[in-house]
């Protein structure tokens, strides 16, 4: 019979009601003492607990019972039982100082930290004098807390008692330094330590590989092996993550030697940190050989392998690794496995199999955990399913700031960005502080509404948080105030910042472009070559579109061509269709044809459609028709070309043809989108849709309108009919271009705004040659500053003048 059988034999007789009445309770106190001993060298919880029972039963029967306790208690502690512990320990009048340790140790290990330390100041006020085994427990709790301060306190202790010489206490001290980012302080102990043991070495290397200082490690590793302490599989795990930020492969290869020659290769923890490091540095291959080479696989390993496929983009590879592991029956996936899955089905959007991750983690317990439950909710809301985002996020709880910057990244790449920021609002009421990949969500929901309040209102909110200091939060700044309207504060931003990168020149060049000022961007571009940063397809995308809404055909001309002879870069489609659009706003829609016809590929929909939007402007009827039957041959073409071809047809009076394309068009399923245009006051954002009567201040804006069509005829204004797509009076399509979308919102405007307050109005279609007439003679009536972003450019009206020079 075993050993731990035969102890648990004899608990078993001692603890019948027979033994105690044949024995007589005043002779068990050394069997009670004897029997909880061998409890805890067994691990025999449930009988321990019986023994407490009975002493607890007969407590004033029973001598010696403080020694008795203090035996319980540490069949407690050695039962991960810690709380129970405690309450015993409260019960001992005196516990002696292996007692406090024990204690004390087991909240360093387990948590609650805190009471750690509250009972390291507790054994103080009791006068029990701490030992060097103390010091290693508490400052371990310190650690895990990040509390310095009381660490530093702790330290004087230890050196007040002379402990501060002890290589295990110096130990402690190093790791809590170190983890707290107070790396002088860890070399201020580490040096003054006389005797230095491998544990010492790795705390310090490990301090200095945290904060990814890659040189210093590798330096400590030199020093260590000229102090003749060999580093072993320890050293090598903490040095390899800062080995893996770095991308120093070839100092990852020799560490990788090195672990070989020593014969660490065994170490599943140094494999799987090997398998890491490899990753990182883009060896996959390499990282796939240590993995298949392990003879005992954990669920960590499995985890990292995955994870690696992920870090290296190769997303079908993690999927059917993570098949194989279901496959090999490992039971306990960890949440890091199914985040790094999840990430995969959302970076293919494949849905089904992202819902049947989801399924498992439910099955697991772990769709709970706040870091799965934030990936899942990024996989539905980035492969566009955003009900059931919206669906999984209220059901979430706890929510943290990740999770409300996924929904509101989800929202805003889904065209939800009113919902976007109603989110963010709940997000600052619910207390959550949001941060800053949260803040790089939000500005762009800002640029789609146009919302300039809400926009500055979270670049104050990035200043006081220091924010500004992050590229990425600059450039969606950048981004913000640009379209916004305010280029200028976008260019101080852009002035202001302390690093730029390609991204921040791409958004200020695309800045320019989109408010007019081609001869800015073709500047900044000249800047952007001075200060070394090279540019790149999106950049003459960005130019080559500034060109083209200000009319400069010949630099346009010049900058396509010197993309490939200059800067070796292929035009991509979106290229062409910037030269197409460039030529055909200019009127040149002959060269525009030719243009398309010479094209090393075929043109798509988007290319020949931007042709048709200038037979548009231009009333080309022919070419219209002509572009038009390419366009339909080339496939499913949505509901924008049939309407631009209805509108051609329009505004020449050929109202049989329009409606035989809107027959067209309906037999199709096609719905032409109505104009909408929003304007903010207040902070709240209001839409409008032409002829719209359902805002509650319908009555009061049709009426300024009224009163402002008397004030501009009486100033010259005639309303352009041409733009009216009805076949109906002259009068009625006169009622009719009143009451169109952007009118409505700068109506709103007026009545809403202080006096003087510039008036910035979105729409989602091109603005019409009517309501452009018209707004500028708005801004003449009402010495108004008003500013239009339609779907294709910005438009400045002040005293009677657009920015745009009548060319859009």
């Amino acid at each position: 019979m075993l050993w731990w059988a035969k102890q648990a034999v004899v608990i078993d007789q001692f603890i019948s009601v027979r033994a105690i009445t044949t024995h007589g309770l005043g002779c068990v106190d050394s069997n009670y003492t004897n029997l909880v001993q061998a409890c805890i060298r067994s691990k025999s919880l449930a009988q321990g607990k019986i023994i407490h029972q009975h002493v607890i039963k007969n407590s004033s029967q029973i001598e010696g019972r403080s020694l008795l306790l203090e035996k319980i208690a540490r069949l407690y502690i050695t039962c991960n039982e810690v709380e129970v512990a405690r309450r015993v320990f409260d019960e001992i009048p005196q516990p002696n100082i292996i007692l406090w340790n024990l204690l004390i140790r087991a909240y360093a290990w387990h948590g609650p930290f805190e009471r750690s330390i509250e009972l390291y100041y507790a054994m103080l006020e009791s006068g029990v004098k701490p030992t060097n085994f103390t010091y290693p427990f508490v400052l371990k709790a310190c650690s895990a807390l990040q509390a310095l301060e009381v660490g530093k306190q702790i330290h004087q202790h230890a050196k007040g008692l002379g402990f501060d010489s002890d290589v295990y206490v110096c130990t402690a001290l190093i790791d809590l330094y170190a983890k707290c980012g107070d790396l002088v302080g860890a070399h201020s102990v580490f040096r003054g330590m006389l005797y230095k043991d491998v544990v010492a070495w790795n705390a310090m290397i490990a301090g200095f590989a945290l904060h990814g200082l890659y040189d210093d490690t590798v330096q400590l590793l030199v020093q260590m092996q000229r102090a003749r302490t060999a580093p072993n599989a320890s050293t090598i795990v903490a040095l390899l993550p800062t080995v893996a930020q770095a991308n120093a492969l070839s100092q990852g290869k020799a560490i990788h030697s090195y672990s070989i020659i020593r014969n660490f290769s065994n170490d599943v923890v140094l494999s799987t940190a090997l398998l890491d490091m490899y990753a990182k540095c883009r060896c996959i291959a390499y990282a796939r050989r240590i993995f298949d080479a392990m003879n005992v696989r954990n669920e960590v390993c499995w985890s990292a392998m995955i994870g690696a496929y992920v870090v290296c983009d190769s997303m079908r590879e993690a999927m059917a690794l993570f098949d194989e592991m279901v496959l090999e029956d490992i039971t306990k996936m960890t949440r890091v496995t199914l985040g790094s899955i999840l990430r995969a089905c959302t970076k293919l959007t494949d849905l089904s199999r992202g819902r049947r991750v989801h399924c498992y983690a439910i099955k697991a317990g772990l769709d709970v955990n706040t870091m799965v439950g934030n990936t899942i909710l990024s996989m539905y809301a980035k492969c566009g399913i955003i009900d059931d985002a919206f669906k999984f996020f209220d059901k979430m709880d706890p929510k943290d700031s990740v999770s409300y910057g996924a929904i509101i990244s989800g929202c805003v790449q889904n065209g939800y960005a009113k919902e976007a920021l109603q989110i963010f609002q709940h997000m600052q009421l619910s207390g959550t502080d949001p941060d800053l990949a949260t803040m790089t969500g939000v500005l762009p929901a800002c640029s789609y509404l146009a919302a300039l309040q809400h926009g500055s209102c979270g670049h104050g909110y990035s200043i006081v948080h220091g924010f500004v200091t992050d590229t990425s939060i600059c450039n969606a700044l950048i981004d913000m105030y640009s379209k916004c309207g305010k280029i200028n504060i976008g260019r101080q931003v852009f002035d202001r910042m302390l690093k730029r990168d390609t991204i921040s020149w791409n958004a200020m060049i695309v800045g320019y472009g989109i408010h007019g000022l081609g001869k800015e961007a073709i500047s900044l571009f000249h800047s952007m070559q001075a200060a070394g940063i090279k540019p790149d397809d999106v950049t003459f995308i960005g130019l080559l579109s500034a060109c083209s809404h200000s009319g400069l055909v010949a630099e346009g001309k010049h900058w396509f061509t010197a993309m490939t002879q200059d800067f070796s870069i292929t035009p991509r489609m979106e290229h062409y269709i910037c030269m197409v659009d460039l030529l055909a706003r200019a009127g040149l829609l002959a060269e525009a044809r030719s243009f398309i016809q010479k094209m090393p590929f075929e043109a798509d929909v988007r290319v020949w459609s931007a042709l048709l939007a200038s037979c548009r402007v231009h009333n080309n009827i022919e070419l219209g028709e002509e572009v038009s039957k390419k366009v339909q041959g080339l496939g499913p073409e949505g509901t924008g070309n049939l309407v631009l071809l209805s509108n051609i047809y329009s505004s020449v009076g050929r109202w049989d043809d329009a409606a035989d394309v809107r027959i067209k068009q309906k037999d199709q399923g096609l719905k032409k989108s109505p104009g909408c245009s929003w304007v903010e006051v207040n902070g709240v954002i209001h839409g409008f849709v032409g002829g719209d009567k359902s805002h509650p201040e319908s009555a009061h804006i049709h009426e300024k309108l009224e009163e402002l069509l008397v004030d501009m005829k009486r100033m010259g204004y005639c309303a352009e009919n041409s733009f009216v797509l009805q076949d109906v009076e002259e009068e009625e399509k006169e009622r009719i271009l009143l009451y169109h979308s952007e009118k409505l919102a700068i109506a709103y405007g007026l009545l809403s705004l202080s006096p003087g307050k510039p008036i910035l109005v979105t729409k989602n279609l091109r603005v019409c040659g009517d309501c452009h007439a018209a707004i500028k003679f708005i801004s003449l009536v009402t010495k108004r500053e008003i500013t239009v972003r339609d779907v294709s450019r910005f438009h400045h009206f002040s005293d009677g003048i657009c920015s745009c020079a009548d060319f859009w």
